[in-house]
């Protein structure tokens, strides 16, 4: 009943994840199993260092709401962002993650909501627990147009922007800006995310991209 919560913290800022590794480490129950600063070391630290809560900083060197769906199927993801915008929150949540606690908070808040999200409830800030509630109630819809979307699956078949626009009869900085709407929408920032994007969608084979 009182083992200790296994937790990595995952944040670029070194300052912030040494002084909240500090403070938490001088609670009950909580055992701070390492640092990471870059998302893309946390699966391989994940697998070396089972955890049972990740502490996941939304804006590490590229925004981490796409990575929240693979972490969360081996640990519990808490958000812990600086970004208090209600669509974060309910797109982290939609994703997986347990909890959001925003970085303005004191520590004692972040270890109510370890301790709640580790007894398998769901934990968010109370000022934006209505606003979250009545998004998540709406159905999920598709985020991207029809035209988006045939130009994500073009991009992710690996053609530029003069090519999508040859391919699809519009005009070069229409796909620039079509690709900017996208990127704002799904929270990505570069081609390569797009292209994971859509081989997780299956708009193209896993395959394809490298053909």
């Amino acid at each position: 009943m009182n083992e200790p919560i296994r937790i990595v913290i995952a944040d670029d800022h070194a300052l912030f994840r040494q002084g909240l590794r500090s403070l938490l480490e001088l609670r009950d129950r909580v055992v701070v199993v390492g640092e990471v600063d870059r998302i893309e070391d946390l699966p391989a630290f994940l697998a070396a260092h089972p955890c049972d809560v990740v502490l996941l900083d939304l804006g590490m060197e590229r925004n981490t709401l796409s990575d929240i769906d693979r972490l969360a199927a081996g640990a519990r993801v808490i958000v812990v962002t600086a970004s208090e915008r209600v669509r974060d929150a309910v797109a982290a949540i939609r994703r997986g993650a347990r909890g959001i606690v925003f970085k303005r908070y004191a520590v004692e808040t972040l270890v109510d909501a370890i301790l709640t999200v580790s007894a398998g409830h769901v934990w968010m800030p109370p000022e934006i627990q209505t606003l979250v509630a009545a998004e998540l109630r709406e159905p999920a819809t598709e985020p991207l147009t029809s035209r988006e979307r045939e130009i994500v699956r073009c991009v992710a078949l690996g053609m530029r922007n003069a090519e999508v626009a040859r391919k699809l009869s519009i005009a070069e900085v229409t796909v620039k800006t079509h690709l900017n709407n996208v990127f704002h929408k799904l929270g990505l920032r570069d081609r390569v995310e797009l292209t994971r994007y859509a081989i997780r969608i299956g708009l193209v084979g896993a395959e394809e991209p490298d053909s």
